[in-house]
């Protein structure tokens, strides 16, 4: 093998020369943590190349020479020791001995690098493995001791201070045939690994649940992305709460504070008393010790001087005793007088004062009221009263939230409220108090659907705290009242109107159903409608079913109590005449079913030139449910009356008659001389009908779906007539009398056979 006398790093990237491209095989470099600062320690003249097998030499046979400019092993060694701080230890470098390798059946040491590079078997000669397992099976059939042993432990030392195994740094030589083979294509979702499609038709995961490695991959980021979101919206949540727990910590040192001044006030104020009192007692006691002392002094002054005199006296007797007895008489005489007046005078021999003090009690009665009120924590804070909780009222309570700050402590509380003024009334409202021990409370006896302002104040031994800043709670509404005689249905829908049934407005309604059940009727609520913002509402229900329908009104406060329920029958087609629209000529009756004309005018009546009413033809309309579908009723008629049925937009003008433009279809009879005429009106066109028998109860089909209005003799069951006409838009059912009579409609009704089968 030719040496190589240039030097680079080992394992260098730029040091390995490129394989052959004819012998396909890619080298993976594994040595990521090499870099170009690193001690050129080892020579590159035994690197072999990629591909290339190593020979061992044979038994006797000498190993070449390295060239005089290769590098001294033992240098390398030297810088290996410097740079990984082993140049003191002497017991390595007396161990390892390097520059010489000892063969067997070789005479003489001879040059050679300490360490040898890996070999890489040939595919077609060994499997493929790591680099240095065939340096590692030379090493084995050499003694530790010898110059082999000293390899090993100079390439343990090597791993050891490099803190990795010198694998991790070794290459892989693999096949770039097989690495397209074996490389996972497909996702397994049962075991959750990457296999080969191979293994999916053939192998262990045959019948496993498969996808593409894409969809896998975006699946596995989908769910990350959520965990992400997840941890965000944790974090956030965190961090909400450190943020509150700060701001519990400031309110406590505010409050610590807080106290620690009412505390150094209330001492300082019981010193101060204390030190007042203190001089008070004590200029007393110096009072009453003067007073004592100036007491005996003057006793004691005045006993010195009888006492002087009393010696005086007996001086003067004395000498008087000696004296003649002429003198002795005379100075008798006159000391009898003075001694006799001397002692007519009384000396007090008692204590003027005691030597004891009286026992002084001091009243500390307003020390102990200074020391209760210290030990009584400060009046509370202003509360802080609660926005209202969505349904927390009835019609007639509501419950009221409020709250303090952690260091008050409150004995009681006293809740106020007043219904709020809408500014009309003049005179202030009445206000209400309740004294309450909780920091909640259901007011009872209120108004439905009224608003009322809230404030609370709390209490507590030492004073009473602001008020706190007002709220406005409001009862839930009054319960909505339905129009039964107002409901329109069908055999699919039904159109309900209620009244609200209170003064201010509300947010929304709801609507209730209930199926009538033979055994427990209206106890169980089947359906629910929500948000409806109007007092009307358009349900879809099941033909041929009887409902009870109930209404809730809803605000802030809740919902209200059921209204009276209605009942919808499905069975047919349900409408009611419209009196709006009705000519004064026309009365209609308690049910809202019969249609009766008078000679005169009916008085009850609203005025003429309403625009609303018929003013030309004799005629009142209905209001039909504004649904597309089938809509069948039927009108009981005279045979000798004449009169005129049928349909028309509701925009049909009010001084016409029917059938007369294209608004309205209408069947017209008339009674003349014994003669029936019947007439299919519309836009003023009529066919040429015969009638042979004259209907008593002509049924009418209204059907937009398949475009037609049709009219039947229900007593015979025989069409009559068929309009095609593609309603675009809906039309009312209208009714004509030409002359003084009645009709009545039948509406409600299941639409009979003769009329689905035509």
């Amino acid at each position: 093998m030719e040496e190589r006398t240039d030097r680079a790093p080992l394992y260098s990237r730029d040091s390995v020369p490129s394989p052959p491209t004819d012998q396909g095989f890619n080298f993976y470099h594994m040595d990521l943590y090499d870099s170009e600062d690193r001690p050129k320690i080892f020579p590159e003249e035994n690197i072999r190349m990629r591909g290339e097998i190593a020979k061992e030499p044979k038994r006797g046979e000498r190993v070449p020479e390295l060239s005089s400019t290769t590098h001294d092993a033992q240098k390398d060694v030297e810088e290996l020791a410097q740079y990984y701080g082993l140049e003191g230890d002497q017991d390595l470098e007396e161990e390892i001995e390097v520059g010489s390798v000892l063969r067997p059946g070789v005479s003489e040491y001879q040059s050679a690098p300490c360490l040898r590079p890996h070999t890489i078997p040939r595919r077609e000669e060994k499997d493929w493995q790591y680099l240095g397992e065939e340096a590692d099976e030379e090493d084995d059939r050499f003694p530790a001791w010898g110059p082999r042993g000293q390899y090993q432990e100079l390439r343990e030392a090597y791993r050891y201070t490099r803190g990795r195994s010198s694998e991790e740094y070794e290459c892989y030589v693999i096949p770039e045939e097989e690495d397209e083979e074996e490389a996972p294509d497909v996702f397994c979702v049962t075991c959750k690994i990457p296999i080969r499609a191979f293994d999916n038709l053939f192998g262990e995961h045959k019948e496993h649940e498969v996808t593409q490695l894409n969809t896998a991959a975006e699946n596995a980021r989908e769910e990350i992305h959520k965990n992400m979101f997840k941890l965000e919206e944790q974090i956030i949540q965190m961090e909400n709460f450190a943020s509150h727990l700060e701001e519990v910590f400031i309110t406590i040192e505010e409050n610590f504070g807080r106290q620690e001044q009412n505390f150094e006030l209330h001492y300082n104020e019981i010193l101060e008393i204390l030190a007042q009192k203190y001089e008070e007692k004590m200029q007393a006691l110096g009072e009453k010790k003067r007073e004592k002392i100036e007491a005996l002094y003057g006793q004691l002054v005045s006993c010195g001087e009888n006492l002087d005199t009393c010696k005086e006296l007996m001086e003067t007797i004395e000498e008087i005793c000696h004296e003649e007895k002429v003198e002795f008489i005379k100075d008798a005489v006159t000391m009898a007088d003075r001694l006799g007046e001397f002692l007519k005078t009384k000396t007090d021999v008692e204590l003027s004062t005691h030597p004891d003090f009286e026992d002084q009690t001091i009243d500390f009665s307003d020390i102990e009221q200074l020391m209760d009120s210290i030990n009584a924590i400060p009046a509370p804070c202003a509360p802080v009263i609660n926005t209202q909780t969505p349904n927390s009222a009835t019609g007639t309570s509501v419950k009221v939230c409020w709250s303090l700050f952690s260091d008050d402590t409150v004995e009681s509380y006293q809740l106020s409220y007043k219904p709020v003024s809408d500014g009309a009334q003049s005179e202030e409202q009445k206000e209400f108090s309740v004294n309450v021990k909780e920091s909640h409370y259901s007011v009872a006896n209120l108004v439905p659907n009224t608003q009322y302002e809230f404030w609370v104040t709390a209490s507590n031994s030492t004073g009473v705290s602001p008020p706190s800043e007002r709220a406005v709670y409001v009862t839930a509404p009054s319960p909505p009242i339905i129009k039964s005689r107002e409901i329109l249905s069908c055999e699919h829908a039904a159109l309900v109107c209620w009244e609200s049934g209170n003064m201010n407005p509300v947010d929304s309604y709801t609507i209730e159903l209930s199926k009538v059940d033979s055994e427990e009727p209206g106890s169980v609520v089947t359906e629910s409608i929500v948000g409806i913002p109007t007092c009307e509402s358009l349900i879809q229900l099941q033909p041929g079913e009887s409902y009870l329908v109930y209404v809730r009104a809803i605000n802030v406060g809740g919902p209200s109590e059921r209204s009276e329920p209605a009942t919808i029958h499905t069975t047919g087609t349900y409408f009611h005449l419209n009196k709006d629209t009705s000519h004064p000529l026309l009365s209609i009756s308690e049910d809202g079913l019969t249609i009766v004309r008078g000679e005169r005018e009916n008085s009850a009546s609203e005025p003429r030139d309403s625009a609303t009413r018929f003013t030309r033809c004799v005629a009142v309309m209905g209001s039909l449910i504004p649904i597309k579908g089938r809509h069948y009723w039927e009108v009981e008629v005279d045979e000798q009356m004449d009169y005129k049925v049928g349909v028309a937009f509701e925009d049909i003008n009010r001084r016409g008659d029917l059938g007369a433009d294209s608004s309205s279809w209408c069947m017209s009879h008339t009674f003349i001389s014994s003669r029936h005429k019947y007439e299919f009106l519309h836009n003023g066109v009529t066919p040429e009908i015969q009638i042979t028998v004259p209907p008593k109860k002509i049924g009418i089909l209204l059907d937009y779906d398949n475009h037609r209005l049709s009219f039947f003799n229900v007593d015979i069951a025989q069409h009559l007539y068929t309009f095609s006409y593609p309603f675009q838009h809906f039309v009312q059912p209208c009714f004509s009398l030409e002359k003084p009579g009645s009709l009545r409609v039948c509406n409600g009704i299941s639409m009979p056979k003769f009329a689905t089968v035509f």
